[in-house]
């Protein structure tokens, strides 16, 4: 069973904690975290894109000149896809991206992302990130004491407003709650921080 140092928001040792080797131990599937993170990029696309065809574009509903004796090329409409200002071929329409991955897979790819993690020693739990107030000084300064330089993202308790507040104004850190927590938040990132509560129910929910 792999143990981690629980440090204070000051940067401190204040405890170890063990870790579920099924969650924090297993050899990283990269295959199936980047299809789950395709999955999620793509569910996220707005799929809004249009193009008109030849019948939705404005104009051309007169031949442009007789079919014979002119020595030009037939053409019926100054619409069609060849003219300028015509309709376009195999065009873009409104899609949607998404498509649907194994409830199991999504748990292996969120399991290899916390193992890599670890592994790579970029993984950090604190044993509670308390604020009196939202305040974003406070929030910069435990980054400072923890040693945080760079892109994070933080894991919290669903209830902890104040921590949410206070360190969702920082441009380099993005701050979840435990129930949101996914695959492409936890590896996008430098550092992954979690709160000792989050680290528990997230461990039981996915062991």
């Amino acid at each position: 069973m792999a143990k981690i140092e629980v440090k204070t928001a000051e940067g401190k040792k204040a405890s170890t904690a063990d870790l579920l080797d099924s969650v924090f131990g297993i050899e990283p599937n990269i295959p199936v975290m980047h299809q789950v993170v395709r999955m999620q990029r793509a569910s996220w696309r707005a799929g809004t894109h249009d193009t008109k065809t030849r019948g939705q574009v404005r104009g051309g509903g007169k031949k442009p000149w007789r079919q014979k004796g002119t020595g030009r090329a037939r053409q019926g409409t100054i619409r069609a896809p060849h003219w300028r200002g015509g309709g376009v071929v195999f065009g873009p329409h409104p899609r949607s991206y998404a498509f649907k991955v194994n409830k199991k897979e999504i748990k292996l790819a969120i399991r290899s992302a916390l193992s890599a993690k670890l592994a790579d020693g970029q993984l950090i739990v604190v044993d509670k990130l308390e604020f009196e107030k939202p305040r974003t000084k406070d929030a910069v300064a435990v980054l400072t004491a923890l040693g945080v330089e760079g892109r994070c993202t933080i894991v919290v308790g669903n209830e902890d407003t104040n921590a949410f507040l206070s360190f969702r104004n920082i441009p380099t850190v993005d701050i979840i709650p435990v129930d949101d927590a996914n695959t492409y938040e936890l590896l996008d990132n430098k550092f992954l921080i979690f709160t000792e509560e989050a680290l528990r129910k997230l461990e039981e929910a996915m062991a």
